[in-house]
């Protein structure tokens, strides 16, 4: 179960679907919400305890930062109640948004983040930022569509398997989430890339522990093509799939930046949410 959603706010429109959804998932598990708040003053600028709110510090304007993260707050709390969550918790962070949300999720079950929207800019937010969080968070994120969710999240579920550490902490961590869907569809591509990881049939041993822990599983295995990330969006859209779960960054981040990765693909188009894990 998870027991502590940490959702990030902020001031875009999005923020506000993003309090939605983290409140119905810590309404069905009966969670604590936090919804954190990053003022996007580096933390290393202000005096060891603290600085009043109204001082100014190197030049940076604290109380008006502080106060629009505070709005956003409110905006948080109005939506998170009004979906029926009563354990909220809201927290102002002086930090910059990757590493605060980083340093927050380690308390937390669950990170509950948006994928970055092109037609947006916005100064304090690094423009990889999902990729930051879901490779320091240390818990498993949602990576919500920049475009939103719809209201199924979680009922239909696409699973990408490769055998790796990073796909087993996924589906590990979205065990309840698993056990609650009606169908989940687990998909393994080109399995004979990955040697002898997947045993004499792919697929099958991670379905027998999913079977022992009462998820009901269909397995699948194709070819991915030069693109398997454009390949699983395409086998998810198939299944209908309300929810992609999958390891992130198998590769060192340099690589993906490098060579291109199916994660980084995946952060950055994908119109089904993620769940993923490092």
């Amino acid at each position: 179960m998870y027991k502590t959603i940490l959702v990030h706010v902020d001031e875009t429109a999005r923020s506000a679907h993003r309090s939605d959804v983290a409140a119905r998932l810590a309404l069905l598990n009966d969670a604590h919400l936090v919804g954190a708040a990053m003022t996007g003053l580096p933390a290393f600028l202000l005096p060891v305890g603290g600085v009043q709110a109204g001082l100014q510090v190197a030049g940076l304007p604290v109380a008006e930062l502080r106060a629009e993260a505070n709005r956003s707050l409110d905006l948080f709390e109005t939506t998170a109640r009004r979906a029926g969550a009563s354990a909220i918790e809201r927290r102002c962070v002086d930090d910059e948004p990757g590493m605060g949300m980083s340093m927050q999720a380690r308390y937390c079950d669950l990170v509950v983040i948006s994928q970055s929207a092109p037609d947006e800019f916005l100064p304090r937010l690094r423009p990889d930022f999902p990729d930051y969080v879901v490779l320091n968070a240390v818990r498993p994120v949602l990576v919500l569509p920049a475009r939103g969710a719809g209201n199924s999240l979680g009922q239909r579920i696409t699973v990408a398997w490769n055998a790796s550490a990073e796909a087993a902490r996924a589906i590990t961590s979205a065990l309840p989430m698993l056990q609650r869907a009606q169908q989940v569809d687990l998909v393994v591509f080109d399995p004979a890339g990955a040697g002898d990881l997947h045993g004499a049939e792919p697929g099958a041993d991670i379905a027998l522990y999913l079977a022992r822990h009462g998820v009901r599983v269909d397995v699948a295995v194709q070819g991915a093509g030069t693109d398997e990330g454009q390949s699983l969006l395409a086998f998810a859209a198939g299944k209908n799939a309300d929810l992609i779960v999958m390891g992130a960054y198998g590769r060192s981040r340099f690589r993906e930046i490098l060579l291109g990765g199916m994660t980084r693909s995946m952060l950055a188009t994908s119109p089904i949410p993620l769940w993923m894990a490092h």
